[in-house]
């Protein structure tokens, strides 16, 4: 009876986390065929192919570091050169700003912060202590990998937020009434209008507002007085009268 020992639980974990990693690195390529199909990269980004290429090189900086693990070399020389893959594919059919943004990417992770990490490791650093902490910092960075996708919810998260409280807005206000306030008129000041108007209608008896009447021979409409004549025009009905007899 074979005896199944560490290192073979190892050898077959390690044959397993590989193939899984490389069906992982394979999840982007329906998505890279719909961009060269459509010659757009659409709504698409860059940043969880770049993160994935850092982390790639990241994990081949600690593979040559530490001894006897083949395995983690060849997934993730694997992992790059798909990552590379893809990011060519996406400059090719971004737009200037999109690989303006992809460029600075690239060299923020896979030349600034994977330069600083190789150069701290390696002169702050030594022997086991060094292979651990590069360890550490693999680990942070593969699950930055896993969350970099979730970068595309950003404008959804906002755009949540603002329903919502657009939502509570109306809850809160649908049922109100809405109040016109009208400017506030005291009694006396009706009863001064009332004065007004009534020692005008002594003083000016002959003053009449102008209306409009309908003349029953033309069919047209023309402008009379009230039913009160003014004087002049009761001296012109005399004098007409004066003249027929």
């Amino acid at each position: 009876m074979a005896i199944v020992t560490a290192a073979h639980m190892a050898f077959t974990f390690g044959i397993l986390g590989n193939i899984v990693s490389f069906l992982v690195y394979l999840a982007p390529v329906p998505t890279f065929h719909k961009i060269y199909k459509r010659k757009s990269t659409e709504e698409f980004q860059s940043i969880p192919y770049s993160v994935a290429l850092f982390s790639s090189t990241l994990y081949l900086y600690y593979a040559f570091l530490k001894k006897n693990v083949i395995m983690l070399i060849t997934i993730n020389s694997v992992g790059c050169a798909f990552e590379v893959v893809f990011l060519t594919i996406f400059m090719l059919y971004a737009t200037n700003k999109s690989k303006i943004f992809t460029t600075k990417l690239l060299i923020l992770f896979n030349i600034g912060t994977l330069g600083l990490i190789i150069t701290c490791t390696y002169f702050l650093s030594e022997g086991h202590k060094r292979v651990k902490t590069v360890g550490w910092i693999c680990s942070v960075f593969s699950v930055c990998v896993f969350g970099a996708p979730l970068s595309i919810m950003a404008p959804n998260v906002v755009g949540f937020i603002l329903g919502i409280s657009q939502t509570i807005l109306y809850a809160i206000y649908r049922k109100k009434e809405q109040q016109i306030i009208l400017p506030e008129i005291k009694l006396h000041d009706i009863s001064n209008i009332k004065d007004r108007k009534s020692q005008d209608r002594v003083q000016n008896p002959s003053k009449v507002e102008s209306i409009e009447i309908i003349d029953p021979d033309q069919g047209q409409a023309r402008r009379g007085t009230d039913l009160v004549p003014s004087e002049d025009r009761i001296t012109e009905d005399v004098a007409e009268t004066e003249l027929i007899v």
